[in-house]
């Protein structure tokens, strides 16, 4: 046997060293999925965020999760970077997908001993005027092999895989979700959510307002959530959001003066949310986190970009059953341009989802 086939052999599980918002996490299953295809192990993960257990919490492609909560805190004061460097040594050589830019990452792998011959820079560098998918993206650095174990692994079989991100809901978290729904007495009625928030709002709240270029006011908001009760009789409209969200969420419902319209932006915890997408009819939000979820779920989804590239960044479902609106005028596009008409027009122009009986969806775990 080789050295490097020997070093294969005996080789711990995949590493993705990513530090990720919400949606990034949720792009990322992409080379999830693509490495544990490849090399048939669960994947670790070396990662930020208290999101990132919740939403792979299900996961069975995915091993070990160790959470580093901040990079910028110099070493030397850093209990929690020494931990990670600590189980970074404990478990041992095998291949590392590095995804991030900054260089803190690169030294903290260093500072565990791990050679640079196991690890491959996957970071997002794409080649000068060129905008890929962050699915596409991570499928190509998939392909890629660490120099130590070159030769040794078979390459990645891309029919075998798809560029589309995968979530997965717990049982338990899709009985809690029914129990929840029956209790709010909606457990039979289309449901249909509206995510105005993101990330901008959950540090600034109202502030985040017209220099925003993905604010909408809640007066629009609200007159979306009232062409859906119009054009769905039974349906009932929720408000999702981040607790931080729950000020400018309950704007939107005081505006709608529906009955139907509910501001449940401090009873989502992570794996109800992704109970919930799984079972909703659709849903209707910004360029944000929660909506790549959503599509990851199938849950037929309206998105409204402002200036972010929709090439990099347009959800991807199993299905396809995304439409996405906006983003027009490259840098300056703001959803201010986006009407309530062509929202409503999107969302009418849906493909319908299959009413899954709970415990039957795809996915489950």
């Amino acid at each position: 046997m080789s050295r490097a086939a020997a070093l294969l052999a005996e080789a711990s599980n995949p590493l993705i060293v990513r530090f990720a918002a919400f949606g990034d996490v949720v792009l990322l299953t992409t080379l999830i999925g693509a490495l544990h295809e490849r090399y048939g192990r669960p994947i670790d993960l070396l990662s930020s965020g208290s999101w990132t257990p919740k939403l792979l919490a299900a996961d069975p492609r995915v091993g070990h999760i160790e959470r580093l909560g901040s990079r910028k805190s110099p070493y030397l004061i850093s209990p929690e970077q020494w931990g990670a460097v600590r189980w970074l040594r404990r478990r041992g050589t095998g291949p590392v997908y590095a995804c991030d830019t900054d260089e803190k990452s690169y030294w903290l792998l260093r500072h565990a001993g791990i050679d640079p011959a196991f690890i491959v820079r996957a970071q997002y560098a794409p080649p000068s005027g060129e905008v890929p998918h962050w699915c596409e993206w991570w499928l190509s650095r998939a392909a890629l092999t660490p120099a130590a174990y070159e030769g040794q692994v078979p390459p990645l079989d891309r029919s075998r895989v798809e560029a589309v991100p995968h979530l997965y809901v717990a049982a338990l978290e899709r009985a809690a979700l029914e129990s929840w729904l029956v209790k709010k007495g909606w457990a039979q009625a289309p449901l249909v959510l509206i995510q105005a928030g993101n990330k901008r709002t959950l540090k600034r709240g109202r502030l985040a307002t017209i220099s925003d270029n993905k604010y909408w006011p809640a007066e629009r908001w609200a007159a979306v959530a009232s062409g859906v009760l119009a054009q769905l009789p039974g349906a009932q409209v929720l408000l999702c959001g981040a607790p931080q969200e729950a000020a400018l969420v309950e704007d939107i419902r005081r505006a709608s003066g529906s009955p139907r319209v509910h501001n449940v932006a401090e009873q989502l915890p992570v794996g109800r949310l992704l109970a919930l997408l799984e079972r909703a009819h659709s849903m209707i939000s910004v360029d944000t986190g929660p909506a790549h979820a959503a599509a990851a779920l199938d849950c037929p989804l309206v998105v409204l970009f402002g200036s972010h590239e929709q090439r990099a960044w347009h959800p991807r479902s199993p299905s396809g059953g995304v439409r996405a609106i906006g983003g027009s005028n490259g840098a300056s596009s703001r959803l201010l341009d986006i009407s309530i008409e062509e929202v409503l027009a999107a969302w009418s122009a849906l493909p319908q989802r299959a009413q899954q009986i709970p415990g039957e969806a795809e996915g489950s775990a």
